[in-house]
C-alpha cells in the first residue's frame, strides 16, 4: 500500500523548525496509510453531560478538493437524519460537534458523514443512572516503540474492554509518545481503540509526551526553553500544543472556567456526570511550576533528588505551584455540588505524592522526584483538602507503577486513596521499594505495604503496589514489565468503590486469571476522609426523602468541612475541634439549614429532625 504524510501548516513548520529529522523512512510505525475515501473518518470520541452531547470527530488527511465539512446523523424511526454540520479544522483534521437537550434516558445510534460515501457509525449511550455499579476503565502510557516492546497488539486490551464493558473508558495520559508527530501517533490510536471508542464516553486527557516533552510542569503556559521542561513551560510551538488539546479534550463537557493562560493556550478541567458519579477531570501539569530557579539542583537533573540525607522543607518553597488557585476553586465548588450525584471521583494525570523508590532499572534508586504530583508539598496537601472535602477518591496514571495508597496529610490516612493504573506499555520500569519497611502493614501482606513517608515527607500507606520482576526483562514479554490496565467499579447501593489491576493477555473472564498483587481491593466511600473525629454533632434525622445531601460548615471560620450526599435517613456528622457549625441539607439543592450547632459528647443522645 502507497503511504504517505500530511501535517498542517503550522504542524509542518513548527517540526521543521525543532528537527531535521521530521519525515520517517517508508515503512514507520507512524506512516499515514492511504485509506479510501469511504474510510477517511479515523474515529471519534464523545462525552454527554448535562444533557449537552459533545464529540470531536478525527479525519485523516483531506485532499485539495474535499469537503471540509462532516455531518452528524441520528437513527430515528429507521432513518438517518442529519442534527448537525461543523467545519473541518485542517491543523489536526478535527470536527467538533456541541448538541444541546441531548435525550440521556435513551441509547442513541449516531452516523458521521464525509462527502458522498464516508460514514462512521456507533453509540451514544444513555446515561445509566439505573445502574448499581458504574465501572470505569482505566490506562495510560501507550508506546509503540521497540525499546518499550514494540507495536505489540491492543487486541487483548480491546477485547476485554468489550467483556467488562464499562460505562466510561480513561485514558490519563502519554497516549502518544513521538514528541514531533502527535497527529499521526493519534490516528494509530485511534485505529488500535476506536472499535470500543466509538460506543463509549471517553475521557482522553494529555501528559508530557502528548504535548511533545520528557516532562511537563506548565507554568501556567509560558515558553519552556528546553526539551526536558525543567524550567517550567512548553517546549513545542503553542500551536503544536493547541493542535492536541483540541484533538484530545474539545469533546469533554464545557471548562468550568475557559479563561485561556499564557500565549492563549486553553484550558479543559471540567466535570462529567455518568450514572450518578460525579467525576472532576483536572489538569494538574498545566499551572505546575518547573523546578529550575526554584529549588537547589541535588541529584543529576533538576528535578531529581539522590541525596537522602536532604531535608524536604528546604523545597516546599514560596511561590511553587501545583494544581493553582484556578483548579482549587474548581475542586472546591464542585466538591459542594452534589446534584444527581452519590460518590464523587477526581481524574488527572498522576498521584498525589512520590510513588515509586527505584526508577528505571534496578539500582536506580532515587529519593524523590518532582516530576511527581508529590512536590510542592504545600500544593499536594491544597490538593488533599480540596479533593477530600467531598470524600472522592482519585484515579490517575503517569507513574509506570500501578499502586494503591491512602492518603495523609497531617496524620495517618487522614485523607482520600488514590488508584495509580498500570502502563499499557511499560517502557521505564519503577518499584515502590523503601528502604525500611512499612508501618502497621497488615499479616501478610508485603514488606513494602503499610505507612512510609515518600522523599518529601507526605504520608502515604501503602496498599498495593505492581512492582516489575527484578530480574532481566525479555523484550516483549509485558507482563513481566508490570504494564495493564486499571478498573474501577462504584457500587451505589454500597457506596464502595473496587479498585482491580490486571495484566495485559489475560482473559478477564477467566477464573484462572489473576490480577496483581494487592488488588482487587475495596473500599467505603467514606474511607476518602478518614480523619479522626474530635467532637460529634447532633445525630441528623431524615422524614420524607432518602439519602439527601449533608453540608457542614465551621461557624469558628465560615470553611466547608465537608459535602455528602449520606447513605440512608440518619448521619451523625463527625467534625475537627468543638464549637457551633451551621448545617445545610436538601435533596438536591442545600436549601435547608440549621444555624449554631453546638457539637456533642460521642454518647450523646440528642438529635436533629428534618422533614421534606
Amino acid at each position: 500500500m502507497r503511504l504517505f504524510k500530511v501535517l498542517s501548516v503550522v504542524a509542518v513548520i513548527s517540526v521543521v523548525l525543532l528537527s531535521s529529522t521530521y519525515g520517517a523512512k517508508s515503512g514507520d510505525l507512524l506512516d499515514i496509510p492511504e485509506v479510501s475515501r469511504d474510510k477517511v473518518i479515523c474515529f471519534a470520541l464523545y462525552t454527554v453531560d448535562n444533557n449537552i452531547m459533545k464529540m470531536t470527530a478525527q479525519l485523516y488527511p483531506l485532499q485539495g478538493n474535499e469537503a471540509r465539512t462532516v455531518r452528524l446523523e441520528t437513527r430515528k424511526k429507521g432513518q438517518w437524519v442529519q442534527i448537525a454540520r461543523s467545519s473541518v479544522i485542517e491543523d489536526g483534521w478535527t470536527a467538533h460537534f456541541k448538541v444541546e437537550n441531548w435525550d440521556s434516558t435513551s441509547n442513541i445510534e449516531y452516523r458521521l458523514t464525509h462527502g458522498r460515501d464516508a460514514k462512521y457509525t456507533g453509540l451514544i449511550r444513555k446515561d445509566p443512572v439505573n445502574k448499581e455499579t458504574i465501572v470505569v476503565a482505566a490506562f495510560t502510557g501507550n508506546s509503540i516503540y521497540p525499546g518499550h516492546g514494540g507495536d505489540i497488539s491492543r487486541d487483548d486490551l480491546v477485547n476485554n474492554i468489550k467483556k467488562i464493558n464499562p460505562d466510561l473508558l480513561f485514558f490519563s495520559g502519554d497516549q502518544v509518545y513521538d514528541h514531533r508527530r502527535h497527529y499521526e501517533y493519534w490516528l494509530k490510536f485511534g485505529r488500535d481503540f476506536g472499535d470500543v471508542i466509538r460506543n463509549t464516553p471517553t475521557v482522553t486527557i494529555p501528559d508530557d509526551h502528548d504535548v511533545g516533552q520528557a516532562n511537563l510542569w506548565g507554568a501556567s503556559g509560558k515558553k519552556s526553553n528546553t526539551g526536558a521542561g525543567h524550567d517550567g513551560g512548553y517546549f513545542m510551538p503553542i500551536e503544536y500544543v493547541k493542535q492536541v488539546e483540541r484533538a484530545q479534550t474539545s469533546h469533554l463537557p464545557d471548562p468550568y472556567d475557559p479563561t485561556p493562560v499564557q500565549r492563549g493556550l486553553g484550558v479543559y478541567y471540567t466535570s462529567l456526570n455518568i450514572g450518578r458519579i460525579s467525576f472532576a477531570i483536572i489538569e494538574d501539569r498545566k499551572f505546575k511550576s518547573g523546578p529550575s530557579g526554584l529549588v537547589p539542583k541535588m541529584g543529576p537533573r533538576p528535578d531529581h533528588i539522590n541525596d537522602p540525607s536532604y531535608d524536604p522543607k528546604t523545597i516546599d518553597v514560596p511561590g511553587a505551584v501545583l494544581l493553582g488557585d484556578r483548579q482549587l476553586k474548581f475542586l472546591r465548588d464542585w466538591g459542594t455540588d452534589w446534584h444527581e450525584a452519590d460518590i464523587k471521583a477526581v481524574l488527572s494525570q498522576t498521584i498525589f505524592c512520590g510513588g515509586a523508590h527505584i526508577h528505571g532499572k534496578v539500582g536506580g534508586r532515587l529519593h524523590a522526584d518532582m516530576d511527581s504530583n508529590g512536590w510542592p508539598q504545600t500544593g499536594r496537601n491544597k490538593a488533599l483538602e480540596e479533593i477530600r472535602r467531598s470524600y472522592a477518591v482519585h484515579i490517575a496514571g503517569d507513574q509506570h507503577l500501578a499502586t494503591i495508597f491512602h492518603h495523609g496529610i497531617d496524620e495517618w490516612e487522614d485523607a482520600g486513596y488514590s488508584f495509580c493504573v498500570p502502563s499499557i506499555a511499560n517502557l521505564y520500569l519503577r518499584w515502590w521499594d523503601p528502604v525500611e519497611p512499612g508501618m502497621n502493614s497488615k499479616p501478610g501482606m508485603p514488606e513494602y505495604t503499610g505507612r512510609n513517608l515518600d522523599g518529601f515527607g507526605n504520608r502515604v500507606t501503602c496498599w498495593a503496589a505492581a512492582n516489575p520482576n527484578k530480574k532481566p526483562n525479555g523484550g516483549d514479554k509485558l507482563t513481566t514489565r508490570a504494564a495493564g490496565f486499571g478498573v474501577v467499579r462504584f457500587n451505589k447501593k454500597n457506596r464502595e468503590i473496587t479498585f482491580e489491576c490486571w495484566p495485559r493477555n489475560v482473559d478477564v473472564k477467566d477464573n484462572k486469571s489473576k490480577q496483581y498483587t494487592g488488588w482487587p481491593k475495596t473500599i467505603s466511600q467514606t474511607d476518602n476522609y478518614a480523619r479522626k473525629a474530635v467532637a460529634w454533632l447532633p445525630t441528623l434525622k431524615f422524614k420524607g426523602v432518602e439519602n439527601p445531601v449533608v453540608q457542614i460548615i465551621d461557624e469558628s471560620n465560615g470553611e466547608i468541612v465537608y459535602t455528602l450526599r449520606i447513605k440512608g435517613n440518619t448521619f451523625k456528622p463527625k467534625v475537627f475541634r468543638e464549637g457551633k457549625y451551621t448545617i445545610k441539607v436538601g435533596r438536591e439543592k442545600l436549601d435547608t439549614q440549621r444555624n449554631s450547632v453546638q457539637t456533642v459528647k460521642q454518647g450523646q443522645a440528642k438529635a436533629i429532625d428534618f422533614n421534606f
